[in-house]
């Protein structure tokens, strides 16, 4: 009796069945290492009776018709491994995923913080860093270069000069290094604590729905509460910002969504704004801001929500710094 097919078996039975128009369509829409892994299982079908591709359409039909919704999360995942696989292997796996995003190890190092790449970089042999930067997108390279020790940052680059092709033994040798030193040890320690995500959940609600969703959690557990007020990162917050880091964050935010979420804000935090802006720019802002006429607040909480989203994405890319700790005169 022949062994069940497996997942990309399945997947190229169903493509060829298909045929060739709608399996060149659905390849144009697949990561390289999943049109390998289909292609590698289709060179080796063999003949496949017609029960088996019948079984395997109907299997596809029922998948794609099913009713309800389905809910993945970390947690369900991990039950469903533990449910087939050794704890170890399961450890092992949930910590990849949770990691940073992306289908091959170069992939998740292009989504890893410069800052933090360079730190564990810093640490490895020349060699083992060109090869690693010129496995990564030149912007992010050239971002991770800059934050290496200068002396460090030139032997990587005369390495980088000087490589020829990488050896696939040698290649494949700093991928597991990377993935059970570098990986596995991000992945454990940017797991996040649910206060964190809940005070970002937080962060995203209008006005109203925050005050009347941590109105009730004070009722029901104040410390919680307490200690989420404490994480979030309001607009008003963003008078901690020095000069330098308000004008950066002036640069990349659109001016129409400045404007609006101007519109709504206390009159100190609008002058902040004006203060470092040229005194052109600044009277266009209050122009802009005067012909808006009355908005939504919901509106201006969307704005709002932008720029501190801007200003986030900003500190992640270590080009403004958000202080630490909340002020105890900010504008509720």
């Amino acid at each position: 009796m022949p062994a069940p097919l497996q997942g990309p078996q399945k997947a190229a039975v169903l493509m060829l069945a298909l045929g060739e128009a709608a399996a060149a369509r659905m390849f144009g829409r697949m990561h390289e290492d999943e049109i390998r892994d289909v292609s590698i299982a289709m060179a080796q079908l063999g003949t496949v009776p017609a029960e088996v591709v019948e079984q395997v359409c109907e299997e596809f039909g029922r998948a794609l018709g099913g009713p309800g919704n389905l809910v993945g999360s970390y947690e369900s995942t991990e039950r469903l491994l533990l449910k087939t696989l050794p704890a170890e292997r399961v450890a092992s796996i949930m910590e990849e995923i949770r990691g940073p995003a992306g289908r091959t190890m170069w992939d998740k190092l292009g989504n890893v913080n410069e800052v933090v790449l360079a730190n564990y970089l810093k640490n490895e042999y020349p060699q083992t860093v060109a090869v690693v930067l010129t496995k990564v997108k030149a912007d992010h390279a050239a971002r991770v270069l800059s934050q290496l020790p200068e002396g460090f940052a030139m032997e990587v680059v005369m390495r980088m000069l000087r490589m020829e092709n990488v050896q696939k033994e040698a290649l494949e040798g700093v991928e597991r290094t990377l993935k059970a030193e570098f990986m596995s040890n991000l992945a454990r320690s940017t797991r996040r604590d649910a206060h964190e995500m809940m005070a970002e959940i937080f962060n995203s609600l209008d006005r109203q729905s925050e005050a009347r969703i941590m109105a009730a959690l004070e009722e029901r557990n104040r410390e919680s509460a307490e200690r989420i007020r404490s994480l979030m990162f309001t607009f008003e917050d963003l008078k901690r910002l020095d000069a330098q880091g308000l004008q950066v964050l002036l640069r990349s935010v659109e001016k129409d969504k400045l404007a609006l979420a101007l519109k709504g804000a206390p009159e100190e935090m609008r002058e902040m704004f004006f203060r470092n802006m040229t005194e052109r720019a600044a009277k266009l802002l209050k122009d802009d801001i005067a012909a808006l006429g009355p908005v939504r607040l919901k509106d201006v909480d969307e704005a709002q929500a932008a720029i501190v989203a801007a200003a986030k994405d900003l500190a992640a890319q270590g080009q403004i710094q958000l202080s630490e700790g909340k002020d105890d005169q900010l504008v509720e």
